[in-house]
């Protein structure tokens, strides 16, 4: 960083040849595997650490195929975690699997339940032997740096006051209300989504599980997670319909809840007050178009997912890898071409429309049909999938290795 004269306008400055904005899974991976391939690269997170609750938790075998090949999976694994092999439902009163990820033939044929806050944790703490990355917390971009045509950096809000950071490439990694994005005037195409999220915890026994993942009753549906002394609570519920829920009391809440997941029952006052309760907006929807002169986005910024088959944080760290394999060679003079950006984008944009597609085929045919109070029963091609095992291991492929999955190739620089 370069400082002005004690007599003058303090103004701090950075030069780097990526600057990645917003750590979370997207921005971290990428930041790791860039550094890793001696590109001079900081990561911008505008909280003072990982730490925020009902984010995604869930890591999936394509992602830890990917740790696998950054030689990072043995430590990985020692965090703590729970590992989901079996996904069971249950439409009604009949129980139903859906996938059975044991079958698939990968090094962790199972879905990790995980903090996100310990996984960009570790990538934060591993990628620290990196000379050239810097994760800078407390910082947050707030306006794009242009040079006509080109985006030339950022500048960043920081304790110390404002930050002035010049980059060959800046790429978004903000998350689904992106401000860069905004300010660069990039387009969305709106998918749809016709449901929101209500996220809570209750606590838990380590004994108390019933192996159900998923429950869809008439007019209700409703996610639990074991994360090992709680359940960490999905709550679904037809978009809009927040402030007619609020209306009715927290008991009555709470009554909704365990006459869907009786499990429930002996900690469901840990829900006090609607406080505890928190609102997930959910959204479908992608860029257009991903990537302006010296400007890239990737992950929620690129495509907002749904929260159905929990593989937001995988589809981030998929797009993370792509982007290092394109762009990692072409930090030359002025760095990565507008055509080397549009790249990612065309190596990425038929995984996330398969992925948003298989996403509004289940709010539109399952999740629907229960909010709207028909007499629920397994559709035709569930009741097939469940009697069916070895169609169990085709849908584990698609929800946990997913559409084209990605491998590193770009290299650790020695």
């Amino acid at each position: 960083m370069s400082f002005e004269s004690p007599s003058e306008p303090a103004r701090r400055s950075l030069a780097v040849q990526c600057c990645i904005v917003g750590g979370g899974p997207a921005g971290m991976m990428l930041g790791y595997l860039l550094g890793r391939a001696g590109i001079k690269t900081v990561v911008l997170e505008k909280h003072a650490d990982f730490f925020r609750d009902f984010r995604g938790d869930t890591v999936h075998p394509s992602t830890m195929q990917v740790m696998l090949e950054l030689g990072l999976l043995d430590d990985f694994l020692k965090i703590p975690h729970q590992q989901l092999t079996q996904m069971q439902g249950m439409f009604g009163s009949t129980p139903v699997q859906i996938a059975d990820l044991s079958r698939l033939n990968t090094a962790c044929p199972f879905i990790a339940l995980m903090p996100q806050w310990d996984f960009l944790n570790f990538l934060d703490t591993k990628g620290a032997r990196f000379p050239g990355l810097q994760v800078l917390k407390s910082t947050e971009a707030t306006e794009l740096v242009r040079d006509g045509a080109r985006i030339t950096g950022v500048v960043a809000a920081t304790p110390q006051g404002p930050l002035h950071i010049s980059a060959d490439l800046t790429v978004a990694c903000d998350g689904r209300h992106s401000i860069l994005r905004e300010q660069a005037g990039l387009k969305i195409e709106d998918i749809g989504a016709p449901i929101d999220v209500l996220w809570f915890r209750v606590g838990k026994r380590k004994t108390d599980s019933d192996g159900i993942f998923a429950r869809l009753h008439r007019g209700q549906m409703m996610v639990t997670i074991d994360r090992d002394d709680y359940w960490q609570c999905a709550y679904v519920i037809a978009k809009g319909r927040i402030d007619d829920i609020k209306a009715r009391e927290i008991d009555a809440f709470r009554e909704n809840v365990v006459s869907l997941v009786p499990i429930l029952r002996d900690h469901i006052d840990d829900v006090k007050s609607w406080d505890d309760v928190k609102l997930l907006t959910v959204r479908i929807d992608r860029l257009t178009q991903w990537a302006l002169p010296g400007l890239l986005c990737i992950g929620d910024a690129a495509h907002a997912m749904s929260p159905v088959g929990g593989v937001g944080v995988n589809l981030a760290v998929q797009d993370a890898v792509a982007a290092a394999n394109i762009l990692f060679d072409k930090f030359g003079a002025g760095g990565p071409s507008i055509e080397d950006l549009e790249g990612v984008q065309k190596r990425r944009l038929f995984p996330t429309r398969m992925t948003q597609t298989m996403q509004t085929v289940v709010q539109d045919r399952i999740i629907n049909r229960a909010l709207s109070g028909e007499d629920l029963k397994p559709p035709l091609a569930v009741r097939v999938i469940n009697a069916l095992p070895w169609l169990q291991g085709l849908t584990a492929r698609l929800l946990g290795i997913g559409v084209r999955p990605e491998h590193v190739h770009s290299p650790e620089k020695t």
